[in-house]
């Protein structure tokens, strides 16, 4: 009777060393790496500053034709996410881009149930982090601010 071979461990530095090569060849997959803005084609007439400014920090980067790319967006696989989370938010709804406006309705409920901003992009903006009352200020000025557009995509 013959024992059976015992089982071969793989030693971490092996698994380092793969898991190693693994990342550096996820690196060659090009999606995930273009980050260029399209041209803004409209800019919304703030009902205020304040709005401005918390949507700016909170929806921006996601929901506009400006976001700010920071440096893991280039790294795969966390730029494969980011650029994915990017399309999206844009063409769910875009504030510089001509009717979007009439969008402005779904993205506040998004804020007022608190599933915007992302719960995944928090931890690393964490300004984008909106208290109760920044948060009621934003849908408010969201109505405000896309109103008139929203009623105009009606007729």
């Amino acid at each position: 009777m013959t024992r059976p071979a015992p089982a071969r461990r793989l030693s971490p530095l092996r698994l380092l060393g793969g898991l190693a090569a693994a990342f550096v060849l996820v690196q060659l997959v090009p999606y995930g790496r273009a980050h260029t803005n399209p041209p803004v084609q409209v800019r919304p007439a703030w009902v205020d500053p304040d709005t401005q400014a918390l949507f700016t920090r909170a929806c921006a980067d996601c929901h506009s034709n400006e976001t700010r790319w920071p440096w893991y967006s280039n790294v795969a696989p966390v730029s494969w996410l980011v650029q994915r989370h990017v399309q999206e938010g844009r063409q769910k709804f875009n504030v510089n881009v001509p009717g979007f406006g009439r969008d402005a309705d779904e993205a506040a409920g998004q804020v007022r149930r608190g599933k915007m901003p992302e719960p995944t992009y928090l931890p690393l903006h964490p300004e984008a982090r909106l208290t109760d009352a920044e948060r009621q200020q934003l849908i408010r000025g969201l109505a405000v601010t896309f109103g008139d557009e929203e009623r105009e995509g009606r007729r």
